[in-house]
């Protein structure tokens, strides 16, 4: 019983940077809900091994990292099918628990380059250091400072670019 008691303590500790992470990388919070729900169902089924691991939450985020990439592959996939089988295209609807794609951030992170946009959620959302990402992500330190100030400059770009477009239009 206390094995499940201290992942329970682990799940509460480390589900909401997850589900973070990966609504950075998917654009969508829900899908990102189900990729860290599956990520910690995999993680309790290798508790045992996994609960002696130095960070054993770098475990669970590479492996919700992995689900939202193939996730986003299949969205993709999905995505064009019904665009060459419907002549009509409708703009997406924002739900409310679903804002992040309808902002200018939310439409700014999906436009970057997916190796980007991980940097950004661990970076900003999992608060990891640049050490930690490096030595997570198996890249130099120079690497990983080289894509985040490439990201925050595209971020900038495309903000200042919408924010133009909305002071053009007044």
């Amino acid at each position: 019983m206390a094995v499940h008691g201290d992942f329970e303590e682990f799940y509460q500790a480390n589900y909401g940077r997850t589900v973070a992470v990966a609504a950075a990388v998917l654009g969508n919070r829900l899908e990102a809900e189900d990729v860290a729900q599956e990520a910690f169902t995999r993680a309790l089924a290798r508790w045992s091994r996994l609960c002696r691991y130095e960070l054993p939450e770098a475990w669970v985020r590479q492996v919700a990292l992995r689900l939202a990439i193939d996730s986003g592959r299949r969205v993709r996939r999905t995505i064009k099918v019904a665009v060459k089988m419907s002549a009509q295209r409708h703009p997406p609807q924002p739900e409310a628990a679903d804002s992040l794609p309808f902002t200018a951030l939310g439409d700014a992170l999906k436009r970057l380059p997916l190796q980007q946009r991980q940097l950004v959620a661990l970076y900003y959302l999992a608060d990891m250091s640049v050490a930690d990402i490096a030595r997570e992500s198996g890249v130099a330190v120079g690497t990983v400072k080289a894509r985040l100030a490439s990201a925050r400059q595209h971020i900038e770009r495309e903000l200042s670019a919408q924010t133009g477009a909305i002071s053009d239009a007044r």
